[in-house]
């Protein structure tokens, strides 16, 4: 029988093990991303932040519970599932074999972890899951925006996730399903720059230091903690700026294009929130964010270790 620690998985294999793990966290997590997508739309531009129909995280989600119930606090789920699935199980599944090809590059181990290549390879596998999730991340910010009862930002009502792609491709086609890629990318770089290394430092940390084993749940959620906590403070400023960048109003141009009303760009979104907002304005809801990446970043990572190694004792049992 084959040890645990010498099976490789596949990309595959690891893409699946990743977006399994994902999906299980984004059904905890995503009450909390709809009171900071709200969090983050509230008062958007408005000079003291506008009128404030929520005072914060909890009381958006109290007040989404009393109106909407809990169809109102999981709104954009079906997206999310389908987004996270590519998102982390890109972000999951390709780290490895970045990480790996890159440490070859430079005529490293494979099995080195080094600063460098490891942020470099979280970046790139963000990167391809954020562009390939877009689309869904796109409508599943728009419906997690919409409240019949406590409305802020620009609403967009749609029936399903069916409905949400079509009536985009109706009204915009493909520059509509690409919208805010580029801060996508950014956003999830950012943050996949730095989840996996400091979860993969904060663990090798723990257990080279004789602190906890390998594979004790505890030395799981120790290392998912921290890296929440570093994805958290490096992405806010582009998960606001993503979340507006979604939501804005459009209009037609002369020559047909659809553009957004508010911003041209995610550094023209920047500057517009810091001038009319402050440099607090970034991080508009980022209480809600903390509390919906900590859990999530725990329970996938998490997760994905322990889906992992039971997919790992499976191959083992048939060798």
């Amino acid at each position: 029988m084959a040890s645990n620690s010498k099976i490789q998985l596949s990309t595959a294999e690891s893409f699946l093990c990743g977006g399994l793990a994902a999906s299980i966290a984004v059904t905890v997590s995503n009450p909390a991303e709809v009171a900071k997508t709200r969090m983050q739309l509230q008062g958007e531009l408005a000079k003291g932040g506008g009128q404030k129909v929520y005072k914060n995280a909890l009381d958006v989600l109290a007040k989404t519970w009393r109106n909407e119930g809990i169809r109102g606090l999981q709104r954009g789920l079906g997206p999310a599932y389908i987004y996270q699935i590519f998102m982390n199980g890109s972000r999951l599944g390709f780290y490895e074999p970045f990480r790996r090809t890159l440490n070859r590059l430079i005529d490293k181990s494979p099995t080195d972890q080094l600063p460098l290549t490891s942020l470099a390879a979280g970046a790139v596998s963000g990167a391809v899951g954020a562009s390939i999730g877009n689309p869904l991340f796109l409508i599943k910010a728009r419906m997690q925006a919409y409240s019949p009862a406590l409305p802020v930002g620009t609403q967009h009502h749609y029936k399903s996730s069916f409905h949400a792609l079509s009536t985009i491709w109706k009204a915009e086609k493909f520059p509509g399903i690409i919208r805010g890629m580029d801060t996508a990318i950014l956003r999830t770089a950012m943050g996949s720059s730095v989840q996996l290394p400091t979860y993969n430092w904060t663990k090798n940390q723990l257990v080279t230091n004789g602190l906890l084993p390998a594979n004790s749940i505890w030395s799981y959620l120790a290392s998912s903690s921290v890296s929440g906590i570093c994805v958290c403070i490096m992405m806010q400023p582009a998960d606001t700026t993503l979340t507006r960048m979604y939501n804005q109003p459009t209009t037609r141009l002369p020559n047909g294009r659809l553009v957004g009303t508010l911003y041209k760009n995610p550094i023209d979104c920047l500057w517009k929130t810091l001038k009319a907002e402050g440099v607090l304005g970034w991080y508009k809801g980022s209480t809600a964010h903390f509390l919906r990446i900590a859990p999530h970043t725990i329970i996938t990572l998490t997760m994905n270790d322990i889906i992992q190694n039971l997919y790992k004792d499976l191959k083992s049992n048939r060798t």
